[in-house]
């Protein structure tokens, strides 16, 4: 959660390159909804202005109350503004909270509960009552079509005057959205086309095909995919479309949308391909980690962003977020390229409860920006992590959220008292304090499942934390998982925000081919690229500045799963070989002797963004005071509080101490120490350990 003070005083940091050479003096902004706060990163004239307002019900409202705001401190007219990048959380809400269109799937006879039978695994595994997500299309409105098509092309075609007498059923079910995915139409796409351009012209929804969605094999995630991208169209249009306009009003450039796969694309694009925006906003949060802090000494990044409703958590290795094809949004598969992030609901805003058996718990209810947490002094009476860290003396009394709203800090202790009698814990703090631990266990687990789970040790990893809430339970975490360092970039308030500035325009394209690799020809793999470079290249903004990059899906002859290698500009089988015996044993801790099947051919357009880095030379002194904060294991300790924005570089701070700024507060305990880099990036260690 963003809880911190935000001052009248804005925070203003200047800007320079990645190589040290001042930035194009462009005027870019960039804008992050949250499930609590939109956070707003303006770079202006060599300096970074940042914001931060309440998130509206209709986002675009708080969108543009945040672009206003930061032009105000900024000195500028939002007329200015030369680039516009923004990150939001319209389609993830609406599969999230079901509130998506009523969406009608057309599939191949025989296969229209494919969607609903899906695969044959469980969500938990000795849950005998566990229940599959409901398929966000019912059968009622689930319809067929005789075609036939296999993986070696047409075999009947589809006859349009049957789609046109289907269209005629669709139209009185009141659908808002249509899905297409024939069987094998990743193959041959002549049967899938006819009956999507046939549904387009008779109906006046948007009709999502999978040949354009998601040119894949495996039918169940095509067609789950084709069906989110159906599902959270039509909103996706609508919002983007209404900020189009809202923008133009104001005289600010139309926005370039964050897409899942970490790049940005122009607003057209992604109402077309909706389902691409599915993890915007936690996507742009690592692309600024990625950007801000370097792993050259360390194994990579474990990013860490704490926000309202919850926390995401990613990996970055040698400088790249770790990117996948295999996810899953409230229990439904999306296999579009996306930055692998795990989500889990423990924010500032999450809820602490007593379960049946009078156990202590936090979240993932959250209770969001209305009212939200007791201490906002809005009506919230449930306690929440963030009253907990008011308790613990984390947050101080005096502090205001968004310079605007003063804490409650009695209703905080209020809140948390009820929670102890529930529980049978002592007392307010002793609850803050269950709070506290019961948090970061969540979030150590999911830190876990990333870098344990698959192999990593985190311990050769830096910590790098971010959001408004995730500096204070950085150290915890990492004393936890005997992480010896945590970075925090100097916008870590809103890194989410600032990674839209610097982010590429990026663009994908698949499709399966399912060859042998011995076998396979290839100049037939060239064809096939050329078509997806061709689609890619269609996409960009500026076709002659973009770079290209090309891959395989590769797999052992015989496995279900894939692993992705990178193609050179002229497919050499032998390469590709060498590449994936490589990246098996890198990511299984083996390699086989045995044939490997080339499945997916990728392409990636990117044309290159700017990397805005920060130099602090803070001035003046930035000690406010002290206060009593409670450290686990320590006990009550007199804290010294600092104004972070005036810390100069070069600066040692000791725990226990609290570093304040206007979008976060970082917690140093009394085992650590920070250092201010020239950038402005705090560099936590432990004591005892050396820095790397």
């Amino acid at each position: 959660m963003n809880d911190t003070n935000d001052t009248d005083s804005q925070q203003d940091i200047s800007t320079t390159s990645m190589n040290g050479e001042n930035q194009p003096n462009d005027t870019r902004i960039g804008v992050d909804v949250g499930g609590t706060f939109t956070d707003v990163a303006l770079s202006v004239d060599d300096r970074l202005v940042t914001a931060k307002v309440p998130t509206t019900d209709d986002q675009s409202v708080g969108v543009l109350e945040g672009i206003h705001k930061a032009c105000e401190r900024g000195g500028i007219d939002p007329g200015e503004i030369d680039d516009f990048a923004h990150a939001m959380t319209v389609s993830v809400n609406a599969l999230l909270e079901r509130g998506g269109a009523k969406t009608a799937l057309v599939t191949t006879a025989g296969f229209r509960d494919v969607l609903e039978i899906g695969r044959q695994d469980r969500p938990d595994l000795y849950d005998l009552e566990a229940k599959k997500p409901d398929p966000l299309v019912p059968r009622e409105l689930r319809f067929e079509v005789d075609e036939r098509t296999t993986d070696e092309g047409v075999e009947s075609e589809a006859d349009p005057d049957d789609v046109r007498a289907l269209a005629a059923t669709i139209q009185e079910r009141d659908v808002e959205a249509v899905a297409v995915c024939l069987l094998h139409a990743y193959a041959d796409t002549e049967n899938e086309r006819v009956v999507a351009e046939t549904l387009r012209e008779e109906l006046e929804v948007p009709v999502s095909a999978s040949h354009e969605v998601l040119a894949e094999f495996r039918e169940f995630e095509r067609t789950s995919t084709t069906a989110v991208d159906a599902y959270v169209r039509p909103a996706i249009d609508s919002y983007v479309g209404r900020l189009v306009d809202e923008a133009d009003d104001a005289g600010i450039p139309a926005p370039r949308i964050m897409q899942a796969n970490g790049g940005i694309a122009d607003p057209e694009t992604v109402r077309e391909h909706a389902v691409t925006t599915t993890m915007s906003g936690p996507a742009a949060g690592v692309v600024g980690a990625a950007a801000t802090v370097s792993d050259d000494d360390v194994s990579g990044l474990v990013t860490f962003d704490m926000g309202g409703t919850s926390s995401d958590v990613s990996l970055v290795r040698d400088g790249q977020a770790e990117r996948t094809t295999d996810a899953e949004i409230a229990g439904l598969p999306i296999r579009t390229p996306m930055v692998d992030v795990n989500t889990v609901g423990a924010g500032g805003g999450s809820i602490a409860w007593a379960d049946a058996g009078g156990a202590l718990r936090v979240g993932p209810q959250s209770s969001g920006a209305e009212p939200g947490p007791a201490c906002y002094g809005k009506g919230g009476t449930n306690p929440t992590v963030t009253d907990a860290n008011v308790v613990l003396g984390y947050i101080g009394p005096e502090t205001e959220l968004g310079g605007e709203l003063t804490l409650d800090v009695e209703a905080a202790h209020t809140a948390l008292e009820k929670l102890a009698d529930e529980v049978g814990l002592e007392g307010a703090l002793e609850a803050a304090q269950g709070v506290y631990r019961v948090a970061n266990a969540t979030m150590t687990r999911t830190i876990r499942s990333v870098t344990v789970e698959r192999g990593h040790d985190p311990r050769e990893f830096a910590l790098v934390a971010f959001g408004g809430a995730g500096p204070m339970h950085a150290a915890a975490l990492a004393d936890a998982l005997a992480v010896d360092r945590v970075v925090v970039p100097r916008p870590g308030g809103v890194l989410s925000a600032f990674g839209l500035l610097a982010a590429d325009e990026s663009y994908d394209a698949v499709r399966t081919v399912g060859v042998g690799l011995e076998e396979a020809e290839p100049e037939s793999l060239e064809d096939v690229y050329d078509d997806l470079v061709a689609d890619v290249l269609g996409d960009v903004s500026e076709p002659d500045a973009a770079t290209v990059e090309r891959a395989a899906d590769c797999r052992y002859a015989g496995q279900s799963f894939e692993l992705t290698v990178p193609v050179d500009d002229s497919f050499d089988a032998s390469a590709v070989a060498e590449r994936f015996h490589a990246s098996h044993e890198r990511a299984y801790g083996y390699a086989m002797d045995e044939a490997i099947e080339v499945v997916n051919l990728r392409t990636t357009a990117t044309v290159p963004g700017t990397e805005p880095t920060v130099r602090h030379e803070g001035e003046g002194d930035a000690l406010v005071g002290t206060r009593e904060a409670h450290f686990p294991g320590t006990g009550p300790r007199e804290t010294t509080v600092y104004e972070r924005d005036r810390l100069a570089p070069g600066v040692t701070i000791s725990g226990p101490a609290i570093l304040e700024q206007a979008e976060s507060t970082t917690v140093v305990p009394p085992t650590w120490a920070g250092e201010i880099l020239t950038d402005g990036t705090l560099v936590m260690t432990r004591e005892g350990v050396d820095d790397r």
